[in-house]
């Protein structure tokens, strides 16, 4: 049986530590070389160890799509697109915890319900998308209550109605209910995910692991 999980900095909240998108997968500088090699043959892509703005926590604070990655103002852009080779934009503003405020993948993305119009459009301009704000289940943090591909997308339970048609409309697929680290809400807090492949943090059921495979389209 292939195995779906691991640990990143000793914790299976991968996703706060780490982001990926179909091109590249950014880990905090001191990941297990194991796990940096584990996770570039699940994903199938590049993975750099980094940090930004100085921290570890590079999945709260970065998010990306295959145009590029925003990350918060204060951010080195010109280290990081050294480092990879992708490019980096600084979120104008104050707003700091860029991953837990955005869910996007190539095509859409669902923003916190309270960024400005500024935000809204730099967003939207920069990862060439298009974008709305929202929720999911009440939780404005989408960021890390979501987790989407381009082909498939977890949510957090409790979704609403509205919110569900909402996310199905911008992405275009249907999203899908489910939990990650035994029960954890926040998805997106425990799952590192492309259309390649995904890893879920190791507290991570195998009726969860089942859930994520079957919203991702992994099944």
């Amino acid at each position: 049986m292939t195995i779906q999980t691991i640990n990143i900095m000793d914790t299976p909240v991968i996703g706060v530590f780490s982001t990926c998108t179909e091109d590249v997968c950014l880990v905090p500088k001191g990941t297990n070389p194991e796990a940096v090699e584990f996770i570039q043959k699940r994903l199938s892509v590049p993975v750099h160890s980094c940090l930004v703005n100085d921290s570890i926590l590079v999945g709260s604070l970065c998010r990306g799509n295959s145009n590029g990655f925003i990350i918060p103002g204060k951010a080195d852009t010109k280290a990081l697109e050294k480092q990879t080779g992708f490019p980096f934009h600084t979120l104008p503003g104050k707003l700091n915890a860029v991953g837990n405020l955005v869910l996007a993948n190539d095509t859409a993305g669902l923003v916190h319900p309270e960024v400005s119009d500024n935000v809204l459009e730099f967003i939207a301009n920069t990862l060439k998308i298009d974008v709305c704000r929202g929720t999911i289940a009440g939780i404005k943090t989408v960021g890390m209550a979501g987790c989407v591909t381009n082909n498939g997308l977890l949510v957090s339970p409790g979704i609403t109605e509205s919110e569900s048609a909402l996310l199905e409309e911008l992405f275009g697929f249907a999203p899908m209910v489910g939990s990650v680290n035994f029960g954890s809400r926040m998805v997106g807090s425990g799952i590192l995910a492309n259309s390649k492949g995904y890893l879920a943090g190791t507290e991570t059921s195998g009726y969860e692991l089942g859930r994520i495979s079957t919203a991702l389209g992994f099944v």
